[in-house]
């Protein structure tokens, strides 16, 4: 059996993160142990994904970014292009296999940090803590009992919400033998795509040099396409709407994120913790995650380096909660159409001051003159159906549908 003051079970975003904000222990601070539990190669090890974020220049994790950039492009459906420059801050794009990666050098030279790999099957309370029971690769048993575990696994449903869309992509890395892309701007929402009969569909490029690009087709929808359909959208767009002629896909990346004004738990037993998506740091209405995660993961570690109650704080405050729920019902009953909203906030809103509004860090008085942006009667309707509306389980989504496994392939279109 192996004693720790906090077992983390799971190294996804949320875990990683926890485990490099413990590692990261001020001067004076109370020293920490730390079982961090990962699974091993096989199903239960997530694929590798893409997180971006914007923040100041500097932050924590730039050694393992991909790249960055300082503007930001809409396409609205009409072909119209909005171009922002969002100095101070930068697009960053970060691999979770290079986060893990930088986070794993950092834990190897602390003595308080193990990192174990091994499938959990439970988690159970036990006497003044939890207990973690899991299976390593070659089937030996392993316990581990901690004082606190921190779970970021996917719950397997999702708590009951009022609205529930999905907002799913399938991604394509492209390699041209042209310089095609701005390596100095991301298209950050392009809605010159086929719009679906319910919701909002839109190409996304992160273009990481002149020849080489992640290009998403994403839509925020009731259910997810077949492989064949997300491949179909792409080589519409990519031939269409960027006109990339001929190009290599070297590898693709897919996902699917829940939008839900359902309230997640954040703690699931007296010493066992819910962090990063599985407690709700997804924001509802966009999707964006890693920033919350960082907001919380980086408050638990401080209240256990002070020896206080870790209780994860709320990802988001409940404002923000609301207005999500409140846009989520009028995306979901078809009142707003998604492509102007977004469109019509990137065009009249100061970017800098939209930015942080999508991550819930601004005050009322901004929250307000936003939402005079917005088509104000539609959203104050669905604003007063919200108290009516049932709460309804929904199932969990599967993450990871479809899953990359392509080949290097050739692309050519007319």
């Amino acid at each position: 059996m192996l004693e720790t003051d906090v077992a983390i079970v799971g190294a996804g975003a949320a875990g990683w993160s926890l485990a490099h904000w413990l590692a990261r222990r001020p001067p004076g601070a109370r020293p920490v142990s730390v079982v961090l539990l990962e699974a091993p190669p096989g199903p239960l090890r997530p694929p590798e994904r893409t997180w971006c974020y914007w923040e100041p220049r500097t932050g924590p994790y730039d050694a393992a970014l991909t790249t960055s950039w300082r503007r930001l492009r809409v396409h609205a459906p009409d072909g119209h292009g909005i171009e922002r420059d969002i100095a101070p801050l930068r697009y960053k794009m970060l691999r979770s296999d290079d986060f893990a990666s930088f986070v794993a050098r950092l834990l190897a030279d602390d003595p308080d940090v193990l990192r174990l790999q091994a499938a959990v099957e439970t988690v159970e309370p036990a006497d003044d803590g939890a207990e973690v029971r899991a299976r390593t690769a070659g089937g030996r048993p392993v316990l581990v009992r901690a004082r606190w575990v921190f779970d970021s696994r996917p719950p397997r449903s999702l708590p009951a919400a009022r609205t529930t869309l999905l907002q799913h992509f399938h991604g394509w890395f492209v390699r041209h033998d042209r310089p095609v892309f701005d390596p100095g701007t991301v298209e950050f929402m392009d809605f010159r795509t086929p719009q679906p009969e319910h919701g909002l569909s839109f190409g996304y490029v992160l273009p990481t040099g002149r020849r080489h690009a992640l290009v998403e087709y994403t839509e925020f929808s009731s259910q997810v396409l077949t492989r064949e359909e997300y491949e179909a959208a792409l080589r519409r767009y990519t031939a269409h709407v960027l006109r990339l002629g001929r190009f290599e896909v070297t590898g693709t990346e897919s996902g699917v994120i829940p939008m839900t004004d359902a309230v997640f738990a954040r703690q699931s037993g007296p010493s066992v913790f819910r962090i990063g998506a599985a407690s709700g740091a997804t924001r509802p209405s966009t999707g964006y995650t890693f920033t919350a995660v960082q907001r919380q993961t980086r408050a638990v570690a401080a209240a256990l380096h002070a020896g206080r109650h870790p209780l994860p704080p709320p990802p988001h405050r409940a404002r923000a909660r609301a207005m999500d729920a409140v846009l989520l019902h009028a995306l979901d009953s078809g009142r707003v159409d998604g492509p102007a909203f977004f469109t019509r906030l990137f065009r009249r809103v100061p970017v800098r001051r939209l930015l942080c509004f999508l991550d819930g860090r601004t005050r009322l008085h901004e929250d307000l003159s936003i939402g005079l942006h917005t088509p104000v009667l539609p959203m104050l309707r669905s604003a007063l159906e919200l108290p009516r509306l049932p709460r309804r389980s929904f199932p969990a989504p599967d993450r990871r549908h479809p899953r990359p496994s392509d080949p290097v392939e050739t692309v050519e279109i007319p």
